[in-house]
């Protein structure tokens, strides 16, 4: 069975005119569809992979038209599968088309309501469903009496309906919110859709995504001394430390304690103390954080141009790994040049009229010679990994 989410049921010719405006004000998009950023994400629906809400009934011109509510799900290449809501009510799902992770400002509808509105949208499905469960949701619903409690059916057509709000320009029918639902289910799915689309909507900006880094990229030293420091910079979470050292070798703090699990974050400095004995060697520092992709990502058909697919916007957090590295390498401890005897010196020739020269009354200090050993690199290789655990979610 294909879903198809927001499309008006009972002929409406709407959506057939506005694919095609759509599709006519696609000046800024190539022929061959949507250009992928570097690093886009890409993705396709997963037939089956959805959760229905109740219908909604949208106000439109003074006539009701209604529409599915649906909570879709995409697989990405990575394997991982994002929840997501349609911001593009009057367009077709495509399950055989790709969908590319696009910038908001790269929206395919010039003319859309989502480019004034996306911040407002994103506001939404932070506080919205699946963002928040069903329990947090209303608990933010201060004041409101629900009935029965608020069911996953009634949260999905509500944060839709809200969504619409904000994308199309849609209104929810206050008097007659839902199809085939009782009183109470128009009264909840109203309740948090006025929550949604209320005064305590102030939008969200689109989130950047996570990043890590650790500087320097390499740094040198000798033993007996603690290289670094390397400063972690990062927007995730690191929470696991795996070490692989040389005997002796610590990953430290500044004052020379050991990092333990959850005190590698942003900001931290590392260090490798090396023992005075230790032999030369090298070695990497190999981080990973987990962070959010965060919702509001927008995902648009990579073939939007001559197949308009539904625009569709990530309605729950995302977790993902980002990773980087930096080497460190360190010499043996100096040693002492061995002492060299000095050469004999030979007397000065007296002066002429056979007068001697003054006593030498000091001591002539010998220069050693030979000075200076050549430092070889070797052995010695270090691993350093910090992991974050992976989720079940």
């Amino acid at each position: 069975m294909q879903v198809r989410s927001g499309l008006v049921r009972g002929g409406i010719a709407a959506a057939a005119a506005a694919v095609a405006l759509m599709a006519a004000a696609q000046g800024a998009t190539a022929d061959t569809g949507t250009k992928a950023e570097d690093g886009a994400a890409r993705g396709r629906l997963v037939p089956g992979a959805f959760t229905n809400g109740f219908g909604v009934n949208l106000n439109e011109n003074g006539k009701d038209h209604y529409y599915d509510t649906v909570l879709f799900g995409l697989k990405l290449s990575d394997g991982s599968t994002l929840k997501l809501y349609c911001v593009e009510i009057e367009t077709n799902i495509d399950e055989q088309q790709d969908m590319l992770e696009t910038p908001w400002d790269k929206y395919p509808n010039p003319n859309s309501p989502f480019n004034k509105n996306n911040a407002k949208i994103n506001w939404v499905l932070h506080h919205g469903f699946p963002t928040e469960d069903l329990k947090g949701i209303e608990a933010e619903l201060k004041g409101v009496t629900l009935h029965d409690g608020l069911s996953q059916a009634e949260a999905i057509a509500a944060t839709q309906a809200a969504v619409w709000h904000f994308s199309d320009g849609k209104e929810l029918d206050r008097d007659k919110p839902v199809q085939y639902g009782n009183a109470d289910n128009s009264a909840d799915v109203l309740a948090l859709y006025d929550y949604l689309t209320g005064s305590d909507n102030v939008g969200i900006g689109q989130q950047p995504k996570p990043t890590l880094s650790i500087t320097p990229a390499s740094a040198k030293g000798e033993a007996g001394t603690r290289i670094g420091p390397f400063t972690i910079a990062t927007t995730g979470d690191i929470t696991d430390l795996t070490t692989q050292l040389p005997d002796g070798v610590k990953l430290t703090d500044a004052d020379g304690k050991a990092v333990t699990e959850g005190e590698v974050k942003d900001g931290t400095k590392l260090y490798l103390d090396v023992p005075k004995d230790a032999k030369a060697g090298t070695a990497e520092l190999a981080l990973k954080a987990v962070g959010h992709l965060d919702t509001g990502r927008l995902f648009v058909g990579e073939n939007y141009v001559k197949h308009p697919a539904q625009s569709l916007i990530v309605a729950e957090s995302q977790k993902t790994t980002v990773d980087t590295s930096a080497t460190a390498a360190w010499t043996e401890a100096g040693v002492t040049p061995p002492t060299t005897p000095a050469a004999p010196t030979t007397p000065a020739a007296p002066p002429a009229g056979g007068s001697q020269p003054l006593a030498n009354t000091g001591v002539d200090a010998s220069l050693p010679i030979g000075i200076g050993a050549a430092l070889v690199l070797a052995g010695g290789a270090m691993l350093v990994l910090v992991r974050r655990r992976r989720s079940n979610a």
